[in-house]
């Protein structure tokens, strides 16, 4: 991981010279949690402007990345960064929290981060997230080992999301993903051993036999019900 990171360093150094302020690593690559096979590796870059000129001269080591099974750098102007930590507080949160300056400045450390849309964001992206899991869900409810990937290529966002519901309800929320079910086990009161077992499934400890995904696929949707549900009923 570290050479594709200095090679995509190097390579957006080149295209954005002058232009480019800042390259940050977040997420769980920045702190160890990195599973291959479901993690992605989350670059926010930051740049003096972001126009159609920047655009197409992100398009070819956006696709060289994105061919690496990753998702395409997030580029925000210097402006944005500054002006819309009101609009993405889980995102800032995220990337505040859990970061690795690659390149320039530490452009978020500093950054105050506006509560004012936090809790409305939590529970529309949960809800969201809940909604997609059904309809994904539906498609594929014959079909056990496509239905057991789909909840543990979903499992992780979930457990993001239940970090800042937790966060919400003044919970010293931890960050590694065990830990986070675990706590919401304790301050939610969901039954924390279907989320345990897709973790268990992403990192290899059991194989897609020794589970059973229709009963698994129950009970992960209850359960991430009951984190919205506490989500809802704080002051709104």
């Amino acid at each position: 991981m570290e050479k594709l990171l200095n090679q995509l360093v190097e390579k957006l150094q080149n295209a954005y010279g002058e232009r480019l302020v800042s390259i940050v690593l977040y997420g769980s690559a920045a702190v160890g949690d990195y599973s291959g096979k479901f993690s992605d590796i989350n670059i926010f870059c930051v740049l003096t402007r972001v126009t159609p000129a920047e655009l197409s001269d992100a398009e070819p080591i956006f696709r060289w990345w994105r061919d690496k099974d990753n998702p395409s750098p997030l580029l925000m102007s210097e402006h944005e960064v500054r002006t819309s930590t009101d609009c993405f507080p889980i995102e800032f949160y995220d990337i505040k929290e859990r970061h690795r300056v690659l390149y320039g400045a530490d452009v978020v450390e500093g950054l105050e981060i506006g509560d004012s849309f936090y809790r409305a964001q939590v529970e529309y992206q949960l809800r969201a997230k809940l909604l997609r899991l059904r309809q994904k869900g539906a498609g594929v409810m014959q079909e056990k080992d496509l239905l057991l990937r789909l909840m543990a290529e979903a499992v992780s966002t979930f457990c993001i999301l239940t970090r800042h519901a937790l966060r919400l309800h003044g919970v010293d929320a931890p960050f590694e993903k065990r830990d986070i079910v675990r706590q919401a086990g304790e301050s939610f009161g969901i039954e924390t051993s279907h989320f345990l077992s897709l973790l268990d499934l992403r990192d290899g400890k059991v194989k897609p036999k020794e589970l059973s995904p229709l009963e698994i696929f129950e009970n992960y949707l209850k359960e991430i019900g009951t984190v919205v549900d506490h989500v809802d009923k704080l002051e709104k």
